[in-house]
């Protein structure tokens, strides 16, 4: 591959209007970066690029070759504008057709985002061998031989499913040959951001739809034959009102989570006990346990020694979610096991209670061997969970096959405890045994470590 330091060598002052091609490399840089950024931010940081371009050209020389000496060897250095492209985050990378009219687009130059990207390894070498999409190609041709601009969106192949915007301009060259840059931005998180809300109202939309649609069926039936059926009635107002509560309690949980995701990225800065925390939990949620013939067993450590940074609101709502989600699973004479742990390190917090269960850590914090937790074990003696099924477990509205039907959840109890869990700076993990039960830790940075 053509390094920076020799692309700009050949294109140097020593040769006639190789300032002004690359100047113009440079300002299509600019634009291309100013149309590609999405957002305020991304345009501001664009046009300090374009200042800080504009500096160095100023600062470049525009006469022809220094007058040297006979015999005298002048190594010529690097434009100082090769290192902006050279440390460019966006892949960059210059395509000649060599002045052939059918010929197919070679690399002239890739800053170091494209080699990575491409794994390229020469200089002249055919793009189509680094670059196979169709789409790509034709806006290259475009840019070569059309002399118009155009773009390409398409999807890298993989595991990660990244997708690119591909944008190639035409470049003015004084030589025969043409020129064509091509600017890559990465758009995989924004794509991935519009699937998610796609998801998010179409998930919404369909959980909302299913008990406005009872209701409006429920009252057709009590306005018509069935209004002087007083046992009917009587039945029918009941299952109105539980469809009632369910719309309430889903967009109590979507308000809850929308709050949640609001500050998700400011810390808490209260202390409390997280074992205190599980017992006020358990109080609340005894008669419910007594009601589905639930065993609960509890192991805590004494009062003062699992004290925790948090907000004693969200921290009791991780607790009820995933003591009510244990008692809903473990069925009627089932036992659900809570332990609190005081100090532990993350290790510890996340390690699995035997090699028989599956085990996913659903976060894990950023900062984390070198703090101490306090971790919170909530297990169920229900049936249990697939492995396949643990990784989208924290998801919006998701609920295992075969359990939608008959549980009463919204399913955005985990996605709550997760960005709660996460604005804690905590960690959460999932061990499941089919047919063995399954549990939930959720651990939390103890206080005063700074």
């Amino acid at each position: 591959m053509a390094t920076v330091d020799n692309f700009f060598r050949s294109t140097g002052p020593a040769r006639g209007g190789g300032v002004a091609v690359a100047a113009g490399l440079a300002a299509v840089v600019v634009f291309v970066l100013l149309r590609a950024a999405g957002s305020p931010t991304g345009v501001a940081a664009a046009a300090g690029l374009a200042a800080a371009l504009a500096a160095v050209l100023a600062l470049w020389p525009r006469g022809g070759a220094p007058s040297v000496a006979p015999g005298e060897v002048v190594e010529p250095s690097e434009p100082p504008y090769a290192l902006v492209l050279e440390s460019l985050s966006d892949p960059v990378l210059l395509v000649t057709d060599q002045g052939e009219e059918d010929g197919e687009p070679r690399l002239v130059f890739a800053n170091a985002a494209a080699r990575e990207l491409l794994r390229l390894q020469r200089g002249g070498a055919l793009l189509a061998a680094y670059i196979r999409n169709p789409r790509v190609l034709e806006s290259l041709e475009e840019a070569l031989h059309g002399r118009i601009e155009s773009e390409a969106v398409f999807e890298e192949g993989g595991s990660l499913d990244r997708v690119w915007r591909a944008i190639a301009k035409p470049l003015h060259s004084e030589g025969v040959e043409r020129l064509a840059l091509l600017c890559m931005r990465d758009e995989t998180d924004a794509r991935r951001n519009e699937r998610m809300r796609a998801d998010f109202l179409a998930n919404a939309s369909h959980e909302l739809r299913t008990p406005l649609a009872s209701l409006a069926g429920f009252i057709e039936t009590l306005r018509g034959h069935a209004k002087d059926d007083v046992a009917a009635r009587d039945r029918f107002l009941a299952i109105m009102t539980q469809q009632a509560q369910r719309m309430s309690r889903l967009i109590d949980d979507l308000l809850s989570l929308s709050r949640i995701e609001l500050n998700e990225h400011i810390a808490p800065a209260g202390d409390l006990d997280l074992g205190l925390a599980v017992a006020d939990v358990l109080d609340a949620l005894g008669p419910l346990a007594e009601e589905r013939k639930v065993r609960i067993d509890t192991h805590a450590v004494r009062a003062g020694s699992a004290v925790i940074v948090g907000d004693r609101d969200q921290i009791i709502q991780v607790v009820q979610n995933l003591v009510d989600n244990a008692i809903k699973y473990a069925g009627e004479g089932g036992t659900v096991r809570i332990e609190v742990d005081g100090d532990v390190g993350i290790e510890a917090a996340a390690r699995p209670t035997s090699g028989a269960v599956a085990r996913l850590s659903l976060l894990t914090p950023d900062r984390g061997h070198e703090l101490r937790y306090a971790a919170l074990r909530v297990a169920d003696s229900g049936p249990g969970i697939a492995r396949e099924f643990l990784p989208r477990l924290s998801e919006r509205f998701y609920r295992v096959e075969g359990q939608k039907g008959g549980q009463a959840g919204t399913g955005l109890g985990l996605a709550i405890v997760k960005h709660i869990v996460n604005r804690h700076r905590g960690g959460l993990v999932v061990e499941s045994a089919e047919g063995e039960g399954a549990a939930f830790i959720a651990y939390f940075p103890r206080a005063g470590q700074g």
